[in-house]
């Protein structure tokens, strides 16, 4: 439950946040603790987050470890304090950039190496299911390498490509449809 102290923007966040880190793979007080600590403009404490979300103390180390272990937060000390503070990175593009570099070593990466580890094992009888894993990792592959050309441009450079996409689109519609990987009709 987050702490009536809190502002009815910051509490109507949090509780967003919370309901949705159920939904990308987090507890919810882990979602919560990251929107309390992006909301924050100055690094909070384990016991400031603990005492503004009505958490216990426990869930408030355990969600913090999970969001470092994601490198969501960092942790900073202050002069004069022996506590350990937190903060969330203050460009958005850092932290969007890093939700999917994180979401594609734990979701992807795995199985795009099992979808190579059934290929390499040769013909097995079923030519239809192998051409469809032929198909999925042909996809995924082509996925992540234009995840790593994005990744690599500067956040100015991204932002104008994304800010295009739109005028892209409309020159694409104009020309013949491809897709190498629709099925072809029986």
């Amino acid at each position: 439950m987050v702490d009536m102290a809190l502002s009815p923007l910051h509490q109507d966040f949090i509780w967003h946040f919370g309901e949705m880190g159920s939904r990308w793979g987090m507890n919810r007080t882990v979602g919560q603790i990251y929107a309390l600590l992006f909301l924050s403009e100055e690094p909070l404490n384990a016991e400031t987050i603990t005492a503004d979300l009505g958490i216990s103390r426990s869930n408030t180390s355990m969600g913090l470890k999970e969001l470092q272990a994601w490198n969501l937060v960092r942790m900073r000390h202050v002069q004069g304090d022996r506590r350990d503070y937190f903060t969330t990175p203050d460009d958005l593009w850092e932290i969007v950039r890093t939700l999917v570099a994180e979401r594609r070593k734990r979701e992807v990466d795995p199985t795009l190496t099992k979808l190579r580890e059934l290929e390499m094992a040769g013909p097995q009888g079923d030519a239809y299911a192998e051409a469809r894993i032929a198909e999925l990792r042909e996809m995924i592959e082509m996925m992540t390498q234009f995840h790593d050309e994005m990744n690599r441009l500067e956040t100015e450079r991204l932002v104008q490509l994304m800010t295009m996409g739109r005028k892209l689109g409309g020159l694409l519609d104009k020309g013949p449809r491809l897709n190498p990987f629709r099925r072809a009709a029986k």
